[in-house]
């Protein structure tokens, strides 16, 4: 998933599609969906309220599933649930247009920039008072303060909670096949010089392409080379935007001597995030930029995608700064909001609370019991569905520290990864107005590393237009 996506065409409520209108009656008798807080407020299916979830991540990988999935959740909270997803891309966008219709929805699912804009807008509720008062989201062992204070930069003037984690995002980072780099005799790269010579190695030893990218999604290891933070950073009181600085002219400059060179897969500019993914796992590119929590969930999909038996990926810090320190960006929190409008609040909370416990949390990870995964004397065995699903249904890490995963060995790289978040991650700063600022800078870094225009100039131009529309303030 791209936590801070690419905006596009906006696209109206005609295209939505609600998944599956699941009833209490028929959820899966397998499941262990004890409700985790609250009380259900009926058990009987016709008098049982509907609580309704536009998710852009969760849920099951075809409508069957969804059913399934949408009847657990119904199951514990003793509603019929209602899961609408978009289809095709723009998720954010088709949300916004959805809110500012009036269409009436229990629950959302969006990030930071778009909750930004949501709460400036007055479109979703401020649950800081509830979340103080729940038993489940006021444990800082269920959901570390730092969450709260990530979610609190997108609220208006950075007061008040208006959403609640979907699952712990992680940082994005470099991800290398290391197989191929303990084939080749390569060492850790630490300097842009570094990872060049890894790229061209793997050109020439692997004929592969070193690096693909998705535009300027994921190059902040690499800006890292230069202390260029990503989002906004504030000086002095004042906003600016580091990648539209001088500052982050030679990592640009140094990103189109790799297209250049043939060493950044070309099709950069309209890679989505599953094209990296899947030129990872196939061989034609050796390294790319993505979420840590991923780091196993390639090793577990290279056993069934014929990657190859040695297939290993691993993650690795970023370049070092003047500052003799790593920058790695953490993400932009994937959260559920209560829209001002939703018919049942109380409902939607709970499920907001029931998410964040164990059998919201085994339903987000493993899936559906049953489908994707049986227990049998407390011994949980994953169906051959479990296995090629990944553990992923929108919340393949899950924020509480009370989470132990039932599969550690299928946890391959995961712990180096998370490790290097923790050391180097920052959250970066972000407000209402990213995703138009966003779409300013990766239109003018896509030019400039494809050679339409120079780096310098690409900068120039970007900083110019932020300022004029008011987007920075220097």
């Amino acid at each position: 998933m791209k936590a801070w996506g690419k905006v596009g065409t906006l696209l109206g409520v005609s295209v939505l599609g609600i998944a599956t209108l699941a009833g209490c009656a028929s959820a899966n008798s397998n499941g262990s969906n004890s409700s985790g807080s609250g009380n259900p407020s009926s058990s009987g299916s016709s008098n049982e309220p509907t609580l309704t979830i536009a998710e852009g991540v969760i849920g099951g990988k075809n409508p069957q599933e969804n059913t399934a999935f949408a009847n657990a959740i119904g199951k514990a909270l003793h509603c019929k649930v209602q899961l609408i997803q978009m289809a095709g891309g723009n998720y954010d966008q088709k949300l916004m247009t959805m809110l500012a219709s009036g269409q009436k929805i229990d629950v959302v699912y969006t990030e930071g920039s778009t909750l930004a804009q949501l709460a400036k807008a007055g479109e979703v509720t401020n649950l800081q008072s509830q979340i103080q008062q729940s038993s489940v989201l006021s444990d800082p062992k269920v959901v570390p303060q730092y969450e709260w204070n990530d979610i609190k930069l997108s609220s208006p003037g950075g007061q008040g909670i208006y959403a609640v984690p979907v699952k712990y995002q992680g940082a994005l980072m470099a991800i290398v096949r290391q197989d191929w780099m303990q084939q080749l005799g390569l060492s850790q790269p630490k300097t842009l010089n570094d990872y060049y010579h890894i790229f061209q190695t793997f050109k020439q030893k692997k004929g592969a392409y070193g690096l693909t990218l998705s535009s300027l999604y994921d190059i902040e290891p690499f800006m890292s080379s230069a202390g260029v933070k990503n989002g906004y950073v504030m000086q002095n009181g004042k906003l600016t935007i580091p990648y539209a600085t001088s500052a982050a002219v030679p990592v640009y400059a140094w990103l189109h001597k790799l297209y250049a060179n043939g060493l950044l897969d070309p099709n950069f500019v309209t890679n989505s995030t599953a094209d990296e993914r899947n030129g990872l796992l196939a061989g034609r590119v050796g390294m790319f930029v993505y979420w840590d929590a991923w780091v196993p969930m390639l090793n577990n999909l290279a056993k069934t995608q014929g990657a190859g038996s040695s297939f290993d990926a691993e993650a690795l810090p970023s370049a070092v700064g003047p500052n003799g320190k790593s920058l790695v960006s953490m993400g932009d929190t994937s959260v559920f909001a209560i829209p001002s409008n939703a018919p049942d609040k109380a409902l939607a909370f709970k499920f907001l609370e029931w998410w964040n416990t164990k059998p919201g949390e085994l339903l987000g990870s493993l899936g559906v019991p049953g489908i994707d995964y049986t227990v049998k004397n407390g011994v949980y065995q994953l169906t051959s569905i479990g296995i090629a699903e990944n553990m992923d249904h929108g919340d393949p890490e899950p924020i509480s520290s009370y989470w132990q995963n039932p599969f550690p060995q299928m946890q391959k790289g995961y712990a180096n990864a998370r490790q290097i978040g923790v050391t180097e991650g920052y959250q970066p700063l972000i407000n209402a107005n990213w995703n138009n600022a966003q779409k300013i800078i990766w239109q003018y870094g896509d030019d400039a590393i494809l050679g339409k225009i120079s780096p310098a100039a690409a900068v120039s131009k970007m900083h110019a237009q932020l300022l004029s529309l008011h987007y920075i303030d220097q």
